[in-house]
């Protein structure tokens, strides 16, 4: 399911799998599972009025009946298909809705996705794990076109060991989403990072985020050349809250080429 996206930093949504575990503080108050609970009511009303849901039914594998992650994922080899479709280019965030390295993800699934990835080369293609020492472990068996950009998530210290097994993949573009930002992090490692995004959490159960984490955070991307890009304070009303950080808007991102390939001339 491809949607366009109102996050800052992407244009377009794209969840070949859907459905994940919870792993670290930052998952508490999941986004992604808020919305597979949507899109499951929604399927199941399109169900008993008989409908076709549509891809919302793939939400009705991953949530269980209080629209919880029950889980267990899903594969959506439909899904596929969809980047042959875009005519115009597009930086495109890759499972909003999942975890492309997820435990349960299987290597030739993976290789398929990142096939895809290969062929289209006008599209950049942001990919966001809380995993990424399987996409480590991985990443020797798939295929880093310059347009595929890696990233992990870091929302306090416990999980700064992340960005280690990020290092090791053989991504181009490497970078960091510290969202939600939960506490201070005063030595973000940035060896080999290319772009880091802060923002709040948001939503009805929002916590707080202090200033100085993320001047903190900012200030050692300014001293050592990182494009910083602030995406929201947060809190339950994201929209008041904003994006100015002392009085403006932090929107750096890292150089993309723009490529081009005749997807015929590939062999898969």
């Amino acid at each position: 399911m491809a949607q366009a996206s109102r996050i800052e930093w992407t244009d377009l949504t794209w969840n070949p799998v859907a459905g994940c575990r919870k792993v670290s503080t930052g998952c508490t108050n999941c986004y992604a599972e808020r919305m597979a609970k949507r899109l499951g009511a929604i399927a199941r009303s399109a169900e008993r009025r008989g409908n076709n849901p549509g891809r919302a039914r793939n939400y009705l594998h991953v949530v269980n009946e209080r629209g919880r992650w029950n889980g267990e994922i899903f594969l959506d080899y439909a899904a596929l298909g969809d980047p042959f479709h875009w005519r115009l280019p597009r930086v495109v965030f890759v499972n909003s809705m999942s975890d492309l390295f997820h435990e349960d993800v299987p290597l030739d699934f993976i290789a398929r996705v990142f096939d895809v990835m290969n062929r289209n080369l006008e599209h950049v293609f942001q990919i966001l794990t809380k995993r990424p020492h399987i996409a480590a472990g991985f990443s020797k068996h798939l295929r880093w076109t310059p347009n595929i950009w890696m990233g992990t998530s870091v929302e306090n210290v416990a999980v700064t060991h992340r960005v280690s097994s990020l290092r090791k993949t053989h991504a181009r573009i490497k970078f960091l989403s510290v969202e939600p930002l939960l506490g201070p992090i005063p030595r973000l490692p940035l060896a080999g990072i290319h772009w880091v995004i802060v923002g709040g959490e948001s939503g009805p159960k929002a916590r707080p985020m202090k200033e100085e984490w993320v001047l903190r955070v900012r200030d050692r991307c300014v001293a050592r050349g990182v494009p910083f890009f602030f995406k929201q304070w947060g809190g339950t009303n994201k929209k008041r809250t904003g994006r100015l950080l002392e009085g403006r808007i932090w929107d750096e991102k890292p150089d993309a080429p723009v490529l081009t390939l005749d997807r015929r001339a590939i062999v898969t």
